[in-house]
């Protein structure tokens, strides 16, 4: 869920180089280009993923002294390439039971890498300044009464309900259909194209519906409220046709390539270590997303003031 999207220059102070043929087997062995242990992380398109590796991949350079490689891709992209050892580790997965049953229980060349500590949450928002107005827009059950505040050159004759990108964990095409609501997805392609819509909505008052997240940077600035869908109960989303609930929480997990958490040394043990809260992942997320400040030099900040959380997660001498 949630895309923003690195730019060379990022990359550049990220110290990151693109993938080559090393993948898990070698991490640990000396790197053909800089002669230091090598350690392959995948970047998701979210700025919350992205505070992870940076935070990461800043410790393991810094006080373990690999060399750091990263890879963006999509979520699903990445499990194929996690099982490949093309990826060493993916610092947040929101839940992919399928991959997860594929790779984790049948082929097992993925293993679990623990809680990363933070719980996630999908749903549908709406601003507060326009819930604060029309309490009833919080249920799902009266959406179809504000279609016409929720209309635009996109939606034609339904309401609009804005996305991100088509790669994110999403029922909302089943809900609108299953709970027969007058909406229409609406894909923005981005985190970016998804937060900047946002913001012009907010800047101008407007009313809107979204699918949206948290924890999320963008919740310090812009206040939403979340619309209330039919209540979560286990199993409720097994059938993706018949979806007709809520999203559940998700303590999101990591993972690890097979080879690499049996012979990845200590960037193994500390990748299976690193746990930290949604307020100091958002902390660094805001850094990056909302002061602009690089990815490297955000998690240096973070890694400065917070010497006490890190030191915990380094491998045992």
């Amino acid at each position: 869920m949630r895309t923003l999207r690195i730019s060379t220059a990022v990359i550049s102070a990220l110290g990151v180089l693109t993938l080559s043929a090393c993948g898990a087997a070698e991490t640990g062995k000396k790197d053909e280009a800089g002669g230091k242990k090598s350690v392959t992380l995948t970047v998701p398109s979210w700025v919350g993923a992205q505070a992870n590796t940076a935070v990461a991949g800043y410790i393991l350079k810094k006080e373990l002294g690999y060399h750091v490689k990263t890879q963006q891709m999509g979520e699903v992209l990445a499990w194929d390439a996690l099982s490949k050892g093309d990826i060493d580790a993916v610092m947040e997965d929101w839940g992919h039971p399928k991959e997860e049953k594929q790779y984790v229980t049948t082929k097992k060349t993925v293993v679990k890498g623990g809680d990363l500590g933070v719980t996630g949450h999908i749903g549908w928002y709406v601003p507060k300044y326009w819930a604060d107005k029309n309490p009833e827009v919080t249920d799902y059950k009266n959406l179809n009464k504000y279609v016409k505040d929720l209309k635009t050159a996109e939606s034609g004759d339904k309401g609009q309900i804005l996305e991100g990108s088509p790669d994110y964990v999403t029922n909302d095409d089943a809900l609108i259909k299953n709970l027969k609501l007058d909406l229409k997805t609406n894909y923005s392609g981005s985190e970016a194209a998804q937060i900047t819509a946002i913001k012009k909505y907010a800047k101008e008052k407007k009313p809107f519906l979204t699918y949206w997240w948290t924890p999320q940077w963008l919740n310090e600035q812009v206040e939403m409220v979340e619309v209330k869908l039919p209540e979560y109960k286990a199993g409720c989303d097994a059938d993706p046709k018949k979806i007709a609930c809520a999203y559940p929480n998700t303590p999101l997990q990591k993972y690890l390539n097979a080879d690499f958490a049996k012979n990845g040394g200590e960037a193994a043990e500390f990748l299976k270590n690193f746990k930290w809260t949604t307020e100091q992942q958002n902390e660094v997320a805001l850094m990056i997303a909302g002061e602009k400040m690089s990815p490297e030099a955000a998690a240096e900040k973070w890694v400065k003031a917070n010497e006490a959380t890190w030191k915990a997660w380094l491998p045992k001498k």
